[in-house]
């Protein structure tokens, strides 16, 4: 069985059932997306990658402690109903309580903000399809998408939690500057997200 870790035209496809891919996920030490019976295999992040998720986990982590919002990190997957997709973003919150799906306790259904740090290898699926797909979540309202080649990082809020396609765009490029985080009334600076990382 090939798993294919982007999508090349030749790649082999080997379609599973979702208690298939579940119990892979339990067992493999690698990390796959489900997508409608597809797995892709997620390439291993850099040290960088993960000192800048763990920034983002520690500051968001003391600024929420005594809030009602639930912080998480990237053993849990995301599911996205719509698409039959499961996926794993480098942090998300959660409103309140998690909904899971089902009886699992692997799988959260209402993340209200997700943060990607990005990579090369999933820059674009992270900007495009997947983002697409994460805007199928009723409860999703913002969205950070993390350079980690340089202070750079792209901050989606949506506007209008009744239209889902009313979704405002900004940039921060400085370390100077703060992002304001609308769906959690919290503010991080961008010194905090990118602290002993060398550009």
């Amino acid at each position: 069985m090939v798993f294919a870790q982007t999508n090349p035209p030749n790649a082999i496809k080997t379609r599973l059932t979702l208690d298939e891919y579940r119990t892979i996920e339990e067992t493999n030490p690698e990390r796959h997306e489900y997508r409608n019976g597809e797995i892709i295999t997620m390439s291993g992040g850099s040290e960088t990658h993960s000192a800048i998720a763990s920034n983002l986990l520690i500051y968001l982590g003391f600024l929420l402690r005594d809030t009602d919002f639930r912080l998480y990190n990237s053993d849990l997957r995301v599911w996205i109903p719509e698409y039959q997709c499961g996926t794993y973003a480098d942090l998300m919150v959660v409103n309140s309580k998690p909904e899971f799906n089902g009886d699992r306790n692997d799988e959260i259904l209402n993340p209200s903000v997700i943060v990607e740090v990005l990579s090369p290898s999933t820059e674009a699926y992270d900007r495009g399809e997947k983002f697409r797909k994460y805007r199928s979540v009723t409860s999703f309202c913002e969205y950070l998408l993390v350079s980690q080649t340089e202070p750079y990082i792209e901050q989606f809020h949506n506007l209008d939690r009744n239209d889902n396609d009313r979704w405002l765009w900004q940039v921060h490029s400085h370390l100077e500057q703060s992002i304001f985080l609308h769906s959690l009334n919290v503010e991080i600076p961008l010194s905090e997200i990118y602290r002993r990382i060398n550009f």
